[in-house]
C-alpha cells in the first residue's frame, strides 16, 4: 500500500508532455498577428515557417537547458553566463516590451469592439487611443487590489478566444471557396513566396519573431518532464505545429475574403468576419464574436499585467537597481507604483494613434518596437547560454540542447538580423517618410530598452536593496 501511494505521489509530479504542448500553444498562438500576413495571401506560409526554424526552435530548446539547470530566469541566466548588470538588461527588456506591447494588443481591441458598436470607429485613432488608456488604467486598478477572479481567464481565452474562433474563420473561408467565390488573394504556386522588393520586404519576417517569443517562459516546465531529453523536444515539435497551424490557417481564410489593399491590420479579423457573415447572411453573429475576441484579449492581459513586472521587482529589490518608490508594494501586496509608472508610458504611446494618420501604421510600429526591444534579451540569453556551458559544463541540468552551439550561433544571428532589418520600413509602407520611421523605431528602442535601464544602473544605490522574502524567492 505504502509503495503504491509513494509512486502515485511521485507520478503526480509529472506533467506529459503533451499537456506542456498544449501549455505552450495557449501562451504562444493567437488571431491577433493574422491579419498583419494575410496581407501576403498565400505567402504567409512562408513568412511564418522561416521565423519558426531560425528563431522558434533555438530559442525553446536553448532556454529548456538553462530552465533545467538555473532557477531565477532570464536575470539569472545572463546573470551567472555574462554579468549582473547585463543580466538586469535582460530582465528589464523582458519587462520593457510590455509598454509596447500593450498598446498594440489593446488597439486590436479597440478595433475589434468597433465592430460591436460602430465598425467606422476601427480606423479611428483618437478612438482607439482612448480605449487604450482608459482600459489600461482600469487594468492598473483591477490588477493592484490583488484581485484574483480573472486568473482563470488566461487558460479559456485559449477557447474562446482563439480555437472557437479561427476555426469558425477557416470552415466559413472553405464552404466560400468550395461554392465557386474567388479569393481576394491569389493561390497559386506563383504566390508562395511574398514579392521581392527589395530589403523592405524581409521587414515582414521580423514582426513574426515576436509570434513566437515568450518560449523561454515555457520552458521553465522542463524539470516537470519525466524524461526531459526526449519528451521536451516532442513537445515543442508539437506546439510548433500547433502554432503555425492557429497562425497560418486564419491568415490564409482572410485573404480569401478581404482584399490586402483594404485590410487593416488591427480590425482585419472582425472585416473577415463581416465579410463572411454578410456573405452567407447570418451578419447577426458578428457583435457575439466580437465579444468573444474582445474578452480573451481582455482575460490575457488582466493575467499578465502585473506578471512581467515581478522579475524586475525582485531584482531592483536584492541589487538595489530601482529606487524604493518603484519597489513599493501596496496593502495588496501588489507593486502599484511599477504599473503606474509602465502606465505613463503606455499612455504616452498610445497618443500615437491619435497623431499618426493611419492606425494600422502606428500598430506596425508598435509591433516592431516591441520586437527590437524584446531582441536584445535574446542576443544575451543566447550569449549566456553558450557561455555557461563552455565555463560550467558540469553544473546539473535535468535537459541538455543537442548542438547547443550551433542553436545559440543561429538564434543570435537571426536576433541580430531581425534587429537591424526592423529599422527598414516595410514595403506596404514604402510611401512613407523612412527617416521619421527610423527615428520613431530607434528612439522607442533606445530610450526604454537601453537609456533607461542604463540610467537606473548608474544611479543604483546600496541604501535602495530591500530583503526579499523567502516566499518572493
Amino acid at each position: 500500500m505504502t509503495g503504491t501511494a509513494t509512486k502515485a505521489a511521485t507520478t503526480t509530479k509529472y506533467l506529459s508532455w503533451v499537456t506542456l504542448a498544449l501549455m505552450t500553444t495557449s501562451s504562444v498562438a493567437s488571431l491577433r498577428s493574422a491579419p498583419t500576413m494575410a496581407v501576403y495571401g498565400l505567402a504567409c506560409v512562408f513568412l511564418y515557417i522561416v521565423p519558426a526554424v531560425l528563431f522558434l526552435m533555438p530559442t525553446s530548446l536553448v532556454a529548456a537547458e538553462l530552465a533545467s539547470g538555473w532557477d531565477g530566469g532570464v536575470y539569472k541566466w545572463v546573470g551567472d553566463g555574462l554579468s549582473k548588470p547585463l543580466g538586469f538588461l535582460a530582465v528589464w527588456c523582458q519587462f520593457a516590451m510590455t509598454i509596447f506591447y500593450y498598446p498594440s494588443l489593446l488597439a486590436y481591441v479597440a478595433s475589434t469592439f468597433a465592430y460591436i458598436i460602430h465598425p467606422s470607429l476601427a480606423s479611428n485613432g483618437p478612438y482607439v487611443a482612448i480605449v487604450i488608456i482608459t482600459v489600461y488604467w482600469a487594468g492598473v486598478y483591477v490588477s493592484s487590489r490583488g484581485t484574483k477572479t480573472v486568473a482563470g481567464l488566461s487558460s479559456m481565452g485559449l477557447i474562446i478566444g482563439t480555437l472557437i474562433p479561427g476555426t469558425l474563420l477557416v470552415v466559413l473561408g472553405l464552404v466560400f471557396l468550395s461554392q465557386g467565390n474567388p479569393s481576394a488573394a491569389p493561390m497559386d504556386s506563383a504566390h508562395l513566396l511574398p514579392a521581392w522588393t527589395g530589403l523592405a520586404s524581409l521587414v515582414l519576417i521580423v514582426n513574426n519573431f515576436l509570434s513566437y517569443a515568450g518560449m523561454e517562459m515555457n520552458a521553465v516546465h522542463v524539470s516537470s518532464l519525466r524524461n526531459p531529453g526526449k519528451e521536451f523536444p516532442k513537445a515543442m515539435a508539437l506546439a510548433a505545429g500547433l502554432v503555425l497551424v492557429i497562425f497560418i490557417l486564419p491568415a490564409l481564410a482572410i485573404s480569401w475574403v478581404v482584399p490586402s489593399a483594404s485590410l487593416s491590420l488591427t480590425a482585419g479579423v472582425m472585416q473577415a468576419f463581416d465579410g463572411f457573415f454578410s456573405h452567407f447572411h447570418i451578419g447577426f453573429l458578428t457583435p457575439i464574436v466580437g465579444i468573444a475576441l474582445v474578452a480573451a484579449a481582455l482575460g490575457g492581459m488582466l493575467t499578465w499585467l502585473a506578471g512581467p513586472s515581478k522579475g524586475l521587482l525582485l531584482i531592483g529589490r536584492s541589487e538595489g537597481y530601482l529606487p524604493p518608490v518603484l519597489t513599493r508594494l501596496n496593502k495588496h501586496g501588489v507593486q502599484q507604483n511599477m504599473l503606474v509608472a509602465q502606465g505613463v508610458f503606455t499612455t504616452a504611446i498610445a497618443l500615437l494613434y491619435a497623431l499618426i494618420p493611419n492606425v494600422s501604421s502606428a500598430y506596425w510600429i508598435l509591433s516592431v518596437i516591441t520586437t527590437q526591444v524584446y531582441l536584445i534579451m535574446y542576443v544575451l540569453m543566447f550569449a549566456a547560454a553558450a557561455k555557461l556551458r563552455r565555463d560550467d559544463p558540469d553544473h546539473p541540468r535535468g535537459y541538455r540542447a543537442p548542438a547547443l552551439y550551433a542553436l545559440c550561433l543561429l538564434g543570435s544571428v537571426s536576433s541580430v538580423a531581425a534587429f537591424a532589418i526592423g529599422f527598414v520600413p516595410p514595403s506596404q509602407f514604402g510611401s512613407g517618410n523612412p527617416l521619421m520611421y527610423f527615428a520613431i523605431v530607434g528612439g522607442g528602442m533606445g530610450i526604454v530598452g537601453l537609456l533607461i535601464p542604463y540610467l537606473f544602473y548608474r544611479n543604483r544605490r546600496e541604501s535602495w536593496k530591500i530583503a526579499v522574502p523567502q516566499e518572493a524567492e
